[in-house]
């Protein structure tokens, strides 16, 4: 009976093992969807931490991205070069694209691959500060070398001077397209892929399909899924932060990592219109604190949003321009309020809360500006509220005025006893020394005609109605 148990236990270890190992071998796989910004370089920096920690033996970046921010996508690439698992970037599925930010992060990778009908490329920089981007097409005519003549490895068949150029614009846009035109040359080389490509990817905005960026030396691989990547990609030698390691992908586990909670948080605060409705919540609820002191409920959730909203743009390119806009437009429509202009404060604050949210997010990057219908919105919003209130202080300075001279004149009152020249009225229950051209009887109805000093003068009410006609007519 022993001598069986053994056998069945040598048995079962000596199919298992295998299989043990196969299922130690993982391949993690983080999904790049949308546009790439903070929330994005902190869901790749957790997903090659917990590589590195689980020993997976590769990491899949499966990208479908229209670009992104420049910050990003820097500290999406150090970290690929400073890990030691090697980084495969596949664009896909079909219809997927590696625009912009995503070529310069599937240059950096150790492994790129592409699915069929998916494009790369497009990787000019968009330039910051409001002034759109350099326009595809071509570049500085003293820029141009003799090592831009090879037609065949760049991907052009056009000849040197039938391509597009450009005017080479200001020294800043120089200096950024130089920059970026450097960085992605210096990818390429430390990947072997096709610099040239490459560069005129930067400079003339080019793109390309994965089958020509196959045969362009742009991407080792052209697979149709994530299993099939790691068939290709097996056996392949790739240099890493560690030294050279030779990819053990083939029958290795797949496992997709989702996001956590910080970074869906990250994600939704970092979103353009979440943060600017958070700025404007914020601000909103404090002012209406203020005017109401010991509500409570809109300080602390204005207070909560706008720290919300703070901590949201140091993660975003803002325009400081544009923030001075938008609080010199809310103060206008705030002294609208409390000083009535007869919308004069309150129209040109509108203005400038437009201009100033059009302004806000100092860059073109897709994904990264505020929707022109919540700006739209918002506006039309306060501008209903601006109306409001200089309707209502249109209203308040044309009603007559109550108190003084202006509600004692007009007034109707009546004569306590007999008099002459001069006696006392009951004037909206008070008793006053009156003076008058007629002589009157007590109880009779009057008129008060003028005043002077404490005294009124009075007139009978039919006398005081006649004369008001014949102004009148």
């Amino acid at each position: 009976m022993l001598k069986n148990v053994l056998a069945v236990l040598l048995l079962y270890l000596a199919t298992a093992l295998p299989l043990g190992a196969d299922t130690d071998r993982l391949a993690l796989v983080l999904d790049v969807e949308g546009p790439i910004g903070p929330a994005t370089s902190h869901f790749i920096a957790g997903g090659l931490k917990t590589a590195e920690e689980r020993n997976a033996v590769v990491v899949i970046l499966r990208m479908d991205t229209p670009g992104g921010l420049d910050s990003a996508m820097r500290d999406i690439i150090k970290d690929i070069l400073a890990t030691p698992v090697p980084v495969a970037t596949w664009v896909g599925p079909d219809g997927a694209r590696a625009a912009s930010a995503g070529t310069y992060i599937l240059y950096a990778s150790h492994v790129a691959a592409m699915a069929p009908a998916t494009n790369l490329g497009a990787a000019t920089p968009v330039q910051i500060g409001g002034g759109g981007g350099f326009p595809p097409g071509g570049q500085p005519e003293q820029e141009e070398a003799a090592d831009h003549n090879d037609e065949a490895a760049n991907g052009n068949d056009a000849a040197p001077e039938e391509r597009p150029r450009r005017d080479p614009g200001s020294a800043t846009e120089r200096k950024v397209l130089e920059d970026a035109v450097s960085y992605i040359r210096g990818l390429a080389e430390l990947r072997g892929r096709n610099a040239d490509w490459a560069e005129k990817a930067v400079r003339e905005a080019a793109s390309a399909s994965s089958s020509e960026a196959l045969e362009l030396g742009v991407i080792e691989h052209r697979v149709s899924n994530l299993e099939a990547l790691l068939e290709a990609m097996d056996g392949q030698t790739v240099q890493t932060s560690v030294g050279e390691v030779t990819l053990d992908t083939a029958g290795a586990t797949l496992e997709v990592i989702e996001p956590d909670w910080r970074t869906q948080l990250l994600s939704v605060l970092t979103n353009p219109n979440v943060a600017y409705m958070l700025m404007l919540i914020g601000i909103y609820g404090i002012i209406f604190e203020l005017m109401n002191p010991g509500s409570l409920v809109p300080g602390v959730l204005g207070a909560i949003c706008l720290l919300l909203a703070l901590f949201a743009f140091q993660a975003l390119p803002i325009s400081y321009a544009g923030m001075a806009l938008i609080l010199l437009g809310l103060g206008f429509m705030v002294a609208e309020a409390f000083a009535p202009s007869f919308g004069i404060l309150g129209i040109g604050g509108v203005i400038a809360f437009i201009l100033g949210s059009i302004m806000l997010f100092d860059t073109d990057v897709e994904g990264f500006q505020v929707s022109l219908g919540l700006i739209v919105g918002f506006g039309i919003a306060s501008l209903v509220v601006v109306l409001g209130i200089a309707t209502m202080a249109l209203r308040a300075w044309r009603r007559p005025r109550k108190g003084g001279r202006d509600s004692i004149v007009g007034a109707r009152c009546e004569a306590v006893s007999d008099f002459e020249h001069k006696g006392k009225v009951r004037i909206q229950g008070e008793l006053w020394n009156a003076f008058t051209d007629e002589p009157v009887k007590a109880g009779q109805a009057l008129v008060v005609v003028d005043m002077e000093g404490l005294k009124v003068k009075v007139a009978p009410a039919e006398t005081a109605s006649h004369h008001e006609g014949l102004q009148h007519t």
